[in-house]
This record gives C-alpha cells, structure tokens and sequence, in this order.
C-alpha cells in the first residue's frame, strides 16, 4: 500500500509539476529559479540564469534597482556588501562606477538588466519575473519611481515568441504605475504572508492577475479560492525539497526555489525508477 501511495504520489507530481523548469511559461506547475538558482550560483549573476537554462530551467526571477544615472541594474539587496567587493546602494553609484564592481566569490561582472534580456532575446518560453525593489521611499521618490517603472517597463515588452515577462513587487506603487501605463501588463503581487482573502483583495483592487504568497501557513483551500477568483498563484520560498512536496499538495500555479536544478534532478531520479503499479483494486 505505501509503494502504491508513494507511486500515485510521484505521478501526480509529474503530471502537476513536469520535468522543473522545462515546462511552457504559463503552464501550471511552472518551477522557477530565485534569482536565477541562488543556492547553486553565485545569485543574480548571468552565470546563474545560463547554468540553470543550460540544465533546462525556463522560469527565472530576478531583482531590479535603478542606478544613480538611470540605468536599470541585478541586485536584491539593499547595498552590495553582501555579494560584491563594493558597498552601499547601487541607486547612489553610477552605471560607470558598477561596471567597476564585481562579485566576491568567482568575480563576475555586475549584471545590468539589458545584458540579462539580450541573453533570453533568442530563447522563446521564458517564464521572468523582474521585482521591482522600490520599497525605500527616499531611494525611489514619486519622480523616480515614475522614471524606473517607464524604463522597466518597456524593457520587459521586448521578450521573445512564447515567453512570459512579469513584474513583480511587495511595494503595491510600482505596481500601480505599471498598470496606469499599460492596462495588459503581467503584474504580480508579492506577499509576505500566507494566501488569504486579505491577499486576493489586495491584488484585485490593483488589478493583478497574480500573487506570491508564503506557502507556511497556507491551506489548499486558500489556494483553490484565489484561483477561483482568477489569479495564478507562486509559492514561496523554495529553500528544500520539503518546499517543493508542499508546493505540489497546496496546488499552486508556480514554485519559485534557490534550488531549481536540485529539484529536475531528483525528479528525473524518481520518475525513472518508480515502479509501474500493476491494475487491481486495493484489498
């Protein structure tokens, strides 16, 4: 009987959740790479985006922050102390000065949102979130929000046959520029907390067609309303293959993981040595 729950499992995970990555961009069960696979690259880095597409991955996300000069530029992070040999915040520096500035653990370049663009420009069903990393309002004024979401926004209209780009933010006025400037733009609201109908009433008023929602605390049922409701719903974070068995059991739309290429492997494992099931009814 747990050979035969545990196959039915595995079935129902492929049929959910394919093989990860190498699905259609808006099919459901999409499995996406968090800042292009963080656990298994140096993160935001276009090393990670080419590893983790060269292993089949097709869903990406990413962060976006608008340098001093007005140049769109790869950093989640407040400041660069964390991943690079720079500090401070890449909205005080200039694009001349970034290019300066590499990583601390294999020295990459500092990654600028239209070298990520011109890497997919010939790669048809790409799944991208861009996030926009707006939050700190002294960083991002209503001028210069207004200035960032333009330019953002028409950068992310250039995107091959198939493919899917879609902005994303916690911060709900980045995503209401958006929306005035382009009333079909793919927008996603980022929560901090579990899918609630407090979270569905929030995307409505924006008029999103998404969510992402801390999967802690989240019920299937939650999950099957919203999506009643008419959006498509990512869960996050991924940080495990807990993560992923809990993705697949709440039924979300996407998987956004630190650990994409973890998570192919080891289904591609499963898949191919699971048992067939012989036809009989449970005694």
């Amino acid at each position: 009987m747990r050979i035969q729950r545990w196959v039915a499992f595995v079935a129902v995970v492929g049929e959910m959740f394919g093989v990860a990555g190498a699905l259609a961009a808006q099919e459901k069960g999409l499995v996406f790479a968090h800042r292009g696979g963080a656990h298994e690259f140096e993160e935001n880095t276009l090393a990670a985006f080419r590893g983790s597409y060269e292993k089949g991955l097709r869903g990406f996300e990413t962060d976006i922050r608008m340098t001093q000069d007005g140049e769109l530029v790869i950093l989640h992070d407040d400041t660069l102390n964390r991943t690079h040999n720079a500090t401070g915040a890449v909205e005080q520096k200039t694009a001349a000065e970034l290019r300066t500035v590499v990583t601390k653990k294999n020295g990459e370049p500092m990654l600028f949102l239209k070298d990520l663009l011109a890497y997919f420009a010939d790669k048809p069903g790409i799944y991208l979130e861009l996030e926009m990393k707006t939050g700190n309002k002294a960083q991002y004024p209503e001028e210069r929000l207004n200035e960032y979401c333009r330019k953002l926004h028409k950068a992310a209209r250039q995107k091959p046959q198939g493919s899917f780009y879609v902005l994303t933010s916690f911060d709900e006025r980045p995503l209401k520029v958006v929306r005035a400037l382009d009333a079909n733009a793919e927008l996603l609201l980022i929560s901090g907390d579990p899918c609630s109908e407090k979270v569905v009433a929030r995307a409505r008023a924006l008029g999103v067609q998404r969510i992402g929602c801390v999967m802690d605390g989240t019920s299937r049922a939650a999950v099957r309303e919203s999506q009643k409701a008419g959006l498509r719903v990512t869960g996050w974070p991924g940080r495990s293959l807990q993560d992923y068995y809990l993705a697949v059991g709440l039924g979300v739309d996407a998987f956004c993981t630190d650990i994409p290429i973890a998570i192919s492997t080891w289904k591609a494992r499963l898949e191919q040595s699971a048992p067939v099931p012989a036809a009989h009814e449970d005694k």
